[in-house]
């Protein structure tokens, strides 16, 4: 078995990846990991969130442009959009975790 999130191999049935320390339980199989970068879209939230281009990455260009038009929502909405990418929460258009490295 691979893990989804570092893609080393852990054993079958682990609940927990000793590399990465990721849990491996129901709802985290790598059917629910975008294939999006996580690193891309926490840079590009960091140094252009108040642009909403990591919406943009993330495919969800409506609310891109809303986040633009609105500065990141006074930098508030930029400020949570950065803590939930920092968490790896962040979902792209397809309702995936962007998580990958």
């Amino acid at each position: 078995m691979v893990c989804p999130y570092c893609k080393e191999e852990i054993a079958d049935g682990a609940i927990k990846c000793k590399h990465c320390q990721s849990m491996l339980g129901a709802g985290t199989d790598s059917g629910d990991v975008s294939d999006r970068s996580w690193v891309a879209a926490i840079l590009l939230c960091f140094f252009a969130g108040g642009l909403g281009v990591h919406w943009f990455y993330a495919g969800k260009i409506g609310t891109g442009i809303l986040q633009l038009l609105t500065f990141g929502g006074l930098f508030i909405w930029w400020l949570i959009d950065f803590i939930m990418i920092c968490m790896k929460s962040f979902k792209d258009i397809n309702g995936k975790y962007i998580k990958n490295g």
